[in-house]
């Protein structure tokens, strides 16, 4: 399961934001610079997930504050995202609450994961 993690974390989160920036670049000169400012810390927040999958898959001592830091900036920087009128997006209205809902189990199951996993929890000893 750890290993799955590291997947998710390295394959499914730089995804993630691709295919958020992809909708998002041609609202840069629209909405200006809080779009810009949103990108940017989805992309550092992507990069960050990914460092933390590598330390994962290398079994580094840093790996288990690496990653939980990485899914809740992730996880924050998303509803962020949703909730704001800053990040442009072609929801139904009055959807908003739903993807919200959903990234919050989505992170909160993956940092449960880590809290509760015997495995996760062999690496910080």
């Amino acid at each position: 399961m750890v290993r799955l993690l590291a997947l998710l974390l390295i394959v499914w989160e730089p995804l993630n934001f691709a295919a958020a920036a992809a909708g998002a670049f041609n609202a840069i000169s629209v909405r200006g610079t809080p779009v810009a400012v949103v990108l940017l810390a989805r992309f550092g927040a992507a990069g960050l997930c990914i460092a933390a999958g590598r330390a994962l898959l290398d079994r580094r001592p840093s790996a288990p504050l690496l990653v939980r830091a990485a899914l809740g900036i992730s996880g924050i920087v998303q509803v962020i995202a949703l909730v704001t009128p800053w990040f442009p997006s072609n929801r139904i209205p009055g959807d908003t609450s739903l993807y919200v809902i959903w990234v919050v189990v989505y992170y909160g199951a993956l940092l449960a994961f880590t809290r509760r996993s015997a495995e996760f929890k062999a690496m910080t000893t």
